[in-house]
């Protein structure tokens, strides 16, 4: 099992490296005319039937959703990124299902970090990211093209502009404690769903284990 580290810098030094990668026809993106693997339950609710490749979408908080998100498709073998949370562990995210050998982190951007969700966005399926501060409309049209044209699925903590839809998980309850012991083992939560292209809000339970 392995992860995968990389500086901001390092996001800088290696954008040429990774479109030369993408530009290679080795390079496949088997994602690209179909939603991303996503929780059955999830896809439901979402417009589309799942995450839409070329897409951005809000999610009101990381934790438990944000890792099932990315489990699905990490587990599918396509690779997803994570930038400016270094909060996210290793550990939780592997029992939460994420596959790690197709798990790219970028911990600790600051300022830099629309380059290196940039660099991300270029040759990964799915890159998650909560920027530094306010994000302006012309990071966010800038980022918009750049997934449109490389079928990327992006994930954003906080408020985005012209989201595809907003996720917000409520209500969690653990189960898995005896009387006094045992272990944590399932997460049921409330996960509601808010689209533009739907009237109302789509509410699902969905376990996490």
């Amino acid at each position: 099992m392995s992860l995968a580290a990389v500086s901001p810098e390092g996001a800088d030094a290696r954008l040429e490296a990774l479109r030369r990668v993408q530009a290679d026809p080795r390079w496949s993106t088997p994602w690209a005319e179909k939603p991303l693997p996503t929780p059955e339950v999830l896809a439901e609710a979402l417009p589309g039937g799942g995450l839409v490749p070329g897409s951005v979408y809000s999610l009101a908080s990381g934790g438990l959703l944000l890792l099932s998100l990315l489990a699905e498709p990490s587990r599918a073998g396509l690779w997803c990124g994570v930038v400016g949370m270094p909060e996210l562990g290793a550990e939780a995210a592997a029992q939460a299902g994420v596959n790690l050998e197709r798990l790219a982190l970028v911990p600790h951007p600051g300022e830099r970090w629309f380059s290196a969700t940039a660099a991300l966005v270029d040759v990964m399926a799915l890159v998650a990211v909560r920027p530094a501060g306010r994000v302006r409309d012309a990071d966010a049209a800038r980022l918009a093209a750049r997934l449109r044209d490389s079928k990327t699925v992006m994930l954003t903590v906080g408020a985005w502009p012209r989201a595809e839809a907003t996720l917000r998980a409520t209500e969690s309850r653990w189960s898995g404690l005896g009387q006094g012991h045992g272990c944590l083992r399932t997460c049921e939560m409330l996960v509601t769903v808010t689209s533009k292209r739907t009237p109302m809000p789509r509410r699902v339970r969905m376990e996490v284990s």
